[in-house]
């Protein structure tokens, strides 16, 4: 018989249940070992009112303030730029010793938004869980999306090893796969494996629906496997990546030149037919999907 695991939070609260807080409180729904109680909070009464159909949480609210007084956990799931508003409402509504954390797409920013917020009794856990789908709202949520999916934890020097453990546990019970770093470097590695492959995907698409009408008509009739991958990520939410763009921007606007860089080289091979030089650039591309394959990661 399997051991039956206490939960790690009394009551937790995510704020903003969207694909990933709606995700969360999935799991959490399902398996009974993250919190006793589910309370998911949102401005908009059309979303707290179909995380009701959905029987995602025990209670929806767009009363942040009174959610936040009654939880052991307060997650924070809105769009990056919004982090700092949302938690200046939370955060003075919070129980002593309870743990705050947030799934922010970049860290930098989202800490210097929250910190001067923070209170010395309420212990705050910064969090990126590197799982998503180009669907969003509580309707776009999956049991089963962080399993396997990294999450990457950036603990500040004021965050204590209890509340550190606790969300440690919470997603490791979401099925993810943990890695500590710091903010910066955080914000820099997401750069190229996620931010600029966003900003591509988005180009790449405005780059087609630019071309003359009639062109314009058989890409997107005739769209090839490669297209169709840079249209799935093309479609994921303008809001989130608006401000993850922004709010990044140093770290993606360095990753951006280099990536330029090596596209100007690529096409000075094409140009002069350096076929060593192109099949060196597919050969590494190959061994790079190779190792995500062997890592669990595509």
């Amino acid at each position: 018989m399997a051991e039956v695991q206490e939960p790690v939070f009394d009551t937790l609260l995510v704020v903003g249940p969207g694909l990933i807080g709606s995700s969360v409180l999935r799991r959490a729904r399902a398996r009974g070992n993250i919190a006793r109680r589910l309370i998911a909070a949102d401005s908009s009464p059309a979303v707290c009112a179909r995380v009701r159909e959905l029987d995602l949480a025990d209670e929806a609210t767009t009363n942040l303030a009174a959610a936040a007084a009654q939880a052991d956990c307060v997650m924070l799931c809105v769009p990056v730029g919004a982090m700092g508003e949302v938690a200046a409402q939370v955060v003075p509504a919070m129980k002593s010793g309870a743990v705050l954390t947030d799934v922010g797409s970049t860290k930098v920013s989202v800490i210097e938004a929250i910190a001067p917020i923070l209170r010395a009794d309420v212990p705050y856990v910064p969090t990126h869980p590197m799982a998503g789908t180009e669907f969003s709202g509580p309707d776009a949520g999956l049991e089963h999306l962080f399993e396997d999916r990294w999450c990457l934890l950036t603990p500040l020097e004021s965050t204590t090893q209890a509340a550190l453990e606790a969300i440690r546990t919470l997603w490791e019970r979401c099925g993810a796969r943990l890695r500590e770093m710091t903010p910066p470097h955080h914000d820099r590695v997401c750069a190229i494996v996620s931010h600029l492959p966003h900003l591509l995907a988005f180009t790449i698409c405005g780059t087609a629906d630019d071309l003359a009408a009639e062109t314009r008509s058989e890409v997107l009739d005739l769209a090839a496997s490669g297209f169709r991958d840079f249209t799935r990520i093309a479609a994921s939410d303008p809001i989130m990546w608006r401000d993850i763009f922004l709010f990044n921007r140093e770290a993606l606007l360095e990753m951006l030149g280099r990536f330029m860089e090596d596209a100007q080289a690529m096409a000075r091979a094409i140009r002069w037919g350096d076929e060593a030089y192109i099949v060196d650039k597919i050969e590494r591309g190959r061994a790079i999907r190779k190792s995500l394959i062997e890592n669990r990661q595509a």
